[in-house]
Parts: structure tokens; C-alpha cells; sequence
């Protein structure tokens, strides 16, 4: 029986999930809104579709790789809890992709929007906001009201940016789909 969640692991794949990491980094890093206690980006659509592309592992460690990557390049303290909350980016769409790979285009949408929703309740919310708070010492009810309506804002945003980009035939070229045989 195959594996549903198995990432093949080639040459296409850690190319792929490379380009991702550059990409998320560049979203994340450069052009981005910074607001103290936390940022408004587009990196973490990247790492949600590699998990969706390449699977869930292949999601965490391009998660994991930005994270790392863009501590460094900032100067930041790597923060665990920020670090988890940048693997499960990648980890929890990828594991709601059985539930919209047949049945009709809205509910394969709505399937993949409640992966990419609970992703940013689990890191936006709970791993993100607790890492502010007990690593950088931002006070909790200081900066919740702000993180729920950047929560809010930004949910919506990568739903529909994922949905628009994996439901594209952006996804077949990637995973190599219908590819023809070489001359």
C-alpha cells in the first residue's frame, strides 16, 4: 500500500523545496510590513505548498530551513516555539490533502482553506503568540487584540492565494505531472 503522506525524495524535489526556502525568505525577509510583536508577509504560503507539493516532511524542513535561514540573515535569537510554529506551516495543510483529492472544486477548496486555517490558529495564535510572549516578553494582552485581527486579515489572504495556486496547473508542472519523455 503507498503512503499517502511519503515525500519522494529527488533531485526535483530538494530543488523545488530550495527555490521555496529562497522564495519564502524574500517574502518574509525583504518585502514585508514589520509591526514589533509581529509581520504581515506572504512567506508562509510557500511553505504551506511545498507540504502540499512534496509532502508533509518536505513542508516542516522547508518551514524549518526559512525559519533558521532568516534568523540568521536578521540577526535574530531563534525562537523554538516560532520554529514550530514555521514547521507546522508546511505539515498541517499537507496532512488535510486526502480530504480534498476527489470531490468537487468548492469542496476541495473548502477542505484545503480549513487546512490552511487551522495551520494559522496553531501557528499565528498559539505558537507564534506564545513565543513572543514568553522568549521576547511581549505582554499577552498587549498584543492578542492586534495578532487576532492580523489573524483574521491574513487567513483570508493565504486561503485564497493557496487555494488560486495549487488548484492552478502551476501544481501539475511542479509535481511533474503529465510530464512528457525526453527526445
Amino acid at each position: 500500500m503507498k503512503d499517502k503522506y511519503k515525500t519522494n525524495w529527488n533531485i526535483r524535489t530538494m530543488v523545488f523545496s530550495g527555490v521555496l526556502v529562497a522564495m519564502h525568505l524574500v517574502l518574509t525577509r525583504v518585502f514585508v510590513i514589520e509591526l514589533g510583536f509581529g509581520r504581515i508577509s506572504l512567506g508562509s504560503i510557500c511553505t504551506i505548498l511545498a507540504g502540499l507539493w512534496f509532502g508533509p516532511a518536505a513542508g516542516g524542513i522547508v518551514g524549518f530551513s526559512a525559519d533558521i535561514i532568516g534568523c540568521f540573515m536578521k540577526g535574530y535569537a531563534i525562537n523554538p516555539l516560532i520554529t514550530i510554529a514555521a514547521i507546522l506551516w508546511g505539515v498541517v495543510p499537507a496532512l488535510f490533502k486526502p480530504l480534498f483529492l476527489k470531490g468537487k472544486k468548492i469542496k476541495k477548496g473548502a477542505w484545503l482553506s480549513v487546512g490552511v486555517t487551522l495551520s494559522s490558529v496553531l501557528c499565528t495564535l498559539v505558537f507564534t503568540t506564545a513565543g513572543l510572549v514568553l522568549f521576547n516578553g511581549y505582554n499577552f494582552y498587549a498584543i492578542m487584540p492586534a495578532r487576532l485581527i492580523q489573524f483574521c486579515a491574513m487567513t483570508v489572504i493565504y486561503c485564497v492565494i493557496t487555494n488560486l495556486l495549487y488548484f492552478s496547473p502551476v501544481t501539475h508542472v511542479i509535481q511533474g505531472i503529465g510530464k512528457q519523455k525526453a527526445f
